[in-house]
């Protein structure tokens, strides 16, 4: 069995993505629930991750709407 990626891990990959155009400026991220399904970990694992882009200041959360790539 692989050893789940960590929080830290999960958001240095999900920077990637958004650096490559993957997630385009302003578009939605995938749903927590579909996030830690696609890297097989925890909602709260996630969490940390999504936590850890959003202090690197390339998402934002909307309350009731999701995480969004932010904008230039």
């Amino acid at each position: 069995m692989p050893i789940p990626m960590s929080s830290r891990q999960i958001a240095d990959d999900v920077s990637d993505r958004i650096r490559a155009g993957e997630y385009p400026a302003g578009s939605r991220l995938p749903t927590l629930r579909e996030l830690a399904e696609l890297y097989s970990v925890s909602v709260s694992t996630i969490q940390r991750a999504l936590e850890l882009t959003r202090d690197r200041g390339l998402t934002v959360g909307r309350a009731g709407s999701g995480v969004y790539v932010a904008e230039d």
